[in-house]
């Protein structure tokens, strides 16, 4: 059963959502239980930290212990301080009210860090990918979870480059997980393409991600959101499939944004929230499929001055490409992990490559604090971003011009629902139900 409340045309009140926590308490006992809440880091919105408080009333008093692990996949590591800015919480709270509560982050760079707990084997990925992928993978993920009796997952739910839809168990894969299997589903992920996977629901990579949490083997809840312009207008708390897919239906009806038309420019703004190409690359991500062949988008980002944090240097060494500069040479880049490559190929979209020359099917500039040698050497454009002033974006649709701000969150596609797709040695447009 979900519990859950849900306003499509309004909003949901954080008073609403919390009640529906406290309800979700009310019917289960949770005395002298270790609970470990799995949270995102700040690069996901959404109301985590209210959340996280009514949980906290609800059971903080008779749990033998309530602590949190922040999902950080490969991003960096999360300060106290920033882990209390997630959740809420003042300082003086932290350390009175919040006392007894632990924060970790995941330790992804340690070894010791992961337990196996399974493996997808060859051919059972065969008959999930349909025969596109015939690699087994082992599933490890944080062994810290197993020293709790049970974990809950608390995060929002929004279309997503890897899996359709965000959430859920994806909070554990990639959120907690060892490197090996990132890097095998964000690359299955990219060989599919983002535009195909982009706000569809069912999916070859969440099959993956599914079956791997199958492994898991202990109970689990999710505290699932979906929100628009800073409104939450549903919220769900159950088994976190169940949940999740709740969230994932009202997802697809409320943050997929339709357009009439493909524009020639697109300027996609940034927040403040990606602090690096890694994670602002979604601004691409979430347009490219309005985006009109031969066409530009600008991630405009001044704040942006790095790359990656953790991944600059292989991005240096690899640059961004289209999908099939990587898929037709998989020996020449076998030692890239999967996860660079995925990347690179979301951020540089649709392409083509033939008689070894990497055609994409857009112009992918970057406006930010990255100088342009740095965008050249990784074969994107640059812009100073001092000399855009996103206002003279706005209101220029019939131009061929749309501007996006706080990028990266809402999905856009033309109306007629038709996504870039690779054609063999071509590009074209299609409906991703049409090309299953």
């Amino acid at each position: 059963m979900v519990i859950s409340r849900q306003r499509e045309d309004g909003h949901v009140s954080l008073t609403e959502a919390q009640e529906a926590v406290g309800e979700f308490f009310a019917r289960h006992d949770y005395t002298g239980k270790r609970v470990i809440v799995i949270v995102p880091d700040n690069t996901r919105s959404g109301p985590v930290g209210a959340i996280f408080q009514a949980m906290h009333a609800a059971i903080g008093h008779k749990a033998a212990a309530l602590d949190v692990l922040i999902a950080l996949g490969t991003h960096q590591p999360m300060s106290e301080e920033q882990i209390c800015q997630r959740l809420g919480m003042s300082a003086t709270q932290r350390q009175v009210e919040y006392g007894k509560v632990r924060f970790f982050n995941h330790e992804w760079e340690k070894p010791e860090t992961f337990g196996t707990i399974g493996r997808i084997g060859e051919a059972q990925m065969g008959k999930i990918s349909g025969g596109l992928f015939y690699e087994g993978v082992d599933i490890a993920l944080n062994k810290l979870i197993f020293d709790y009796d049970e974990f809950f997952i608390i995060g929002p739910v929004f279309p997503h480059e890897v899996v359709g839809f965000s959430g859920g168990h994806k909070y554990i894969f990639p959120g907690i997980a060892a490197g090996e299997i990132i890097d095998f589903f964000h690359w299955l992920g990219a060989v599919v393409t983002n535009p195909m996977i982009n706000g569809t629901k069912e999916t070859v990579t969440r099959q993956v991600v599914e079956t791997a949490a199958g492994f898991i083997g202990m109970p689990s809840k999710l505290f699932g959101m979906v929100g628009t312009g800073g409104n939450l207008q549903g919220f769900y708390v159950g088994e976190v499939y169940e949940a999740w897919e709740r969230a994932a239906e009202l997802s697809r009806r409320v943050q997929i944004v339709y357009e009439e038309r493909a524009y020639e420019t697109v300027l996609g703004v940034a927040p403040a929230m990606y602090d690096e190409i890694w994670t602002a690359g979604k601004v691409m991500y979430k347009l490219e499929p309005v985006v009109a062949d031969g066409g530009t988008l600008i991630i405009y980002a001044p704040h942006v001055k790095e790359l990656s944090f953790t991944h600059g240097k292989l991005i240096d060494a690899v640059g961004y490409h289209s999908r099939d500069y990587f898929h037709k040479r998989p020996g020449k880049f076998a030692h890239v992990p999967g996860g660079i490559r995925a990347h690179s190929t979301h951020v540089r979209g649709i392409g083509t490559f033939v008689d070894g020359v990497d055609r994409p099917r857009v112009n992918v500039v970057l406006a930010t604090g990255i100088p342009r040698e740095r965008c050249e050497q990784v074969n994107l454009g640059y812009m100073d971003p001092a000399s855009i002033d996103p206002t003279s974006y706005a209101g220029r649709k019939e131009e061929g011009v749309l501007l996006v701000e706080h990028a990266g969150e809402l999905l856009h596609r033309r109306a007629d629902g038709k996504v870039p797709v690779i054609l063999g040695e071509k590009t074209g447009w299609a409906r991703p139900e049409d090309s299953q």
